[in-house]
């Protein structure tokens, strides 16, 4: 998993929710990755629902437990109970407030955009500057950046993750007649190792479990 991501990205909530909402959230996304959904699909399908699987399964495991989450919230910088939580990062935004970016299945898939209406990553997302040993300097934005892992993820996460990196994310739907429920990642081009431009060009798969037929 990117080592920006945190547990937290991965169910979808922000550091600040409680018990029920995670609890909540992590039965939504496994409900959907269940063994019907999954039979018959590609290979490609199953081993990304396999790689969510276990994605969630560590995720509830570590913030399912409030001593394990404590630790966990200390190891990635964030304040003790009281204190003022925030994502790290700054960018994750609460299931269903991207009006653009819901990974729903949309008629026409097209390019993912985010909130502002832009294409997902074209922001300052991510940190426009680094900064050197010299107070007061700044270095020059890199060319490149380096792809994101994004297989296995869902499809908000996975705009989230190119936000920060600040790549432009292009969707291909592979179900032809999703449920209106958030895709899952299976597969991308480019994969890692490889690098992009800044502002360069993700294209994701997205699967959606079919839907039943009435």
């Amino acid at each position: 998993m990117e080592p920006e991501i945190t547990w937290y990205d991965v169910l979808g909530v922000l550091p600040g929710a409680d018990e029920t909402k995670i609890r909540r959230e992590y039965d939504a996304k496994t409900s959907l990755l269940r063994p019907e959904f999954v039979s018959g699909a590609p290979s490609n399908v199953v081993q990304a629902v396999s790689r969510a699987q276990g994605m969630l399964a560590e995720a509830w495991q570590v913030l399912g437990d409030p001593v394990s989450r404590a630790r966990y919230d200390e190891s990635i910088g964030l304040p003790a109970p009281g204190g003022h939580l925030h994502a790290p990062g700054g960018h994750l935004r609460e299931p269903g407030s991207n009006p653009d970016g819901s990974g729903l299945g949309p008629p026409d898939p097209g390019t993912a955009r985010d909130p502002g209406g832009g294409t997902a990553g074209g922001g300052t997302a991510g940190g426009a500057t680094t900064r050197t040993g010299r107070p007061g300097s700044q270095r020059r934005l890199a060319k490149h950046v380096a792809v994101p892992d994004v297989r296995g993820l869902f499809y908000h996460v996975c705009l989230e993750v190119a936000a920060r990196r600040n790549v432009h994310v292009t969707t291909v739907r592979l179900t032809p007649h999703p449920m209106p429920v958030e895709g899952l990642v299976v597969d991308q081009s480019p994969r890692p190792p490889a690098q992009l431009q800044r502002h360069g060009e993700l294209t994701v798969q997205v699967w959606h479990p079919p839907a039943r037929e009435s």
